[in-house]
């Protein structure tokens, strides 16, 4: 792509993300009741754990501080990725609806597209609550920062090109569920200390379904920044980047139109 037609495409996505939040902006009342039930969801989860950890100190060498780490970093990333990409867990629906036809139209790259096209104001909550949690509890110096900075880009590129990955496999085998399920199994384990788990298991969590790069690794580069896991994290990240995008568009030569553009 040339300089001309990269400025082209990012001016188009721009426009059709400014669009999909105006839309979204246009009940007012509805986005903030969305997002403020989702703050209250997840003010519930850290109260429970202060509670907790008021009774156990600490569970395999994880303590409270580490939970606030864990859930400012694992909200930011699930807000931009399930609140401003909100399709990326939707793929596989789009894909078996006929929905990209309309895309396919586009002078865009359709899959940039695809996941700005909509957001999800309840999830938006979620990166308030997250930096708000992190601003108040979690010794925000400027190496902290940019720490989270970093941990919550990364942790974006791997939570969406996962769960791009997990959807396009709409292309090859018709309708599926693989995007509802790979967004419940990567939060929920992302939501609980790696270490509570055994080894198999923790295996599975970094190189299966990757809650342990999204969430257990930002904890432990708080704890003691270590180079290896901070590459180790970047390359899933580019990873599952490259993943993502292969399937979606290897899958997309496959694609024929679907019922709503074609009934008649």
């Amino acid at each position: 792509m040339t300089a001309t037609g990269l400025r082209s495409a990012t001016r188009a996505v721009l426009a059709t993300w400014r669009a999909a939040m105006a839309e979204t902006l246009s009940n007012r009342r509805g986005f903030w009741i969305q997002m403020g039930a989702m703050v209250g969801n997840d003010t519930m989860w850290i109260l429970f754990w202060l509670f907790f950890f008021q009774r156990f100190q600490s569970v395999r060498g994880w303590d409270f501080d580490d939970l606030i780490v864990l859930y400012s970093v694992l909200t930011i990333t699930g807000g931009f990725v399930l609140g401003l990409l909100a399709n990326s867990r939707l793929i596989g629906r789009i894909v078996a609806d006929g929905e990209l036809d309309a895309a396919l139209s586009l002078p865009t790259p359709t899959l940039l597209y695809l996941l700005v096209r909509r957001v999800d104001a309840m999830f938006v909550g979620d990166i308030v609550f997250g930096i708000g949690l992190f601003a108040l509890l979690a010794n925000p110096t400027p190496q902290r920062v940019l720490l989270l900075l970093g941990c919550v880009t990364v942790g974006v590129a791997i939570m969406a090109g996962f769960l791009v990955t997990v959807g396009s496999t709409a292309f090859f085998v018709g309708r599926n569920e693989a995007g509802d399920f790979g967004f419940h199994m990567l939060l929920l384990f992302s939501s609980y200390p790696i270490d509570l788990f055994g080894a198999t298991a923790r295996l599975f969590l970094y190189l299966v379904i990757p809650a342990g790069f999204v969430s257990g690794v930002p904890v432990r580069l708080f704890n003691e920044f270590d180079w290896r896991w901070a590459a180790a994290t970047a390359v899933m990240g580019v990873f599952f980047t490259w993943a993502g995008t292969t399937v979606f568009y290897r899958g997309l030569r496959r694609y024929a139109s679907g019922s709503v553009w074609t009934v008649g």
